[in-house]
């Protein structure tokens, strides 16, 4: 059996997302996931009716973004979201739009062929919350291999 990395991530935008100090990030979001879809390795990512996923609303709170994609693996993933230019530009400057969060990002494997659910990514959220990172729900700089393989060294964040 093989398996694809799904990964998470949240962020709470310090003002409504529609406010225009917001307009940066909104713009860009049609490049960056450009850039994902063209990006070695990516298989699948949470698309919305409008720009990416802003439009979903997964939590009670409309200030609450999300981001979900799977990948063929965790280097792959990490390329993309430490290496790639278009996606460090952009988080660079997360700090401006999004409030700190303690839990807002969580990696799982998935069986290949499979796509995981928004309820599912908030469950893994919730499960390093509640236990730090594991099999089922980790971390890059935590991270766990896939069902059956070896182990995997942790990805520094390259993006602060």
């Amino acid at each position: 059996m093989s398996y694809h990395l799904a990964q998470i991530n949240i962020a709470r935008f310090r003002l409504p997302a529609d406010d225009p100090a917001n307009a940066d990030f909104v713009n860009a979001i049609e490049a960056v996931n450009a850039a994902a879809d063209a990006q070695a390795g990516f298989v699948w990512r949470l698309q919305g009716d409008g720009a990416g996923a802003l439009d979903i609303q997964a939590y009670d709170d409309p200030n609450i973004v999300i981001n979900m994609s799977v990948w063929e693996s965790l280097d792959q993933l990490a390329a993309f979201a430490y290496r790639h230019n278009t996606h460090r530009k952009i988080m660079r400057r997360r700090r401006e739009w999004f409030e700190e969060m303690a839990f807002y990002l969580a990696l799982w494997w998935i069986e290949a062929g499979t796509t995981p659910t928004v309820e599912e990514g908030g469950r893994r959220i919730e499960l390093i919350k509640e236990r730090g990172p594991g099999p089922d729900a980790f971390t890059f700089k935590t991270p766990f291999p896939p069902p059956g393989g070896a182990k995997i060294a942790p990805v520094l964040d390259e993006c602060a």
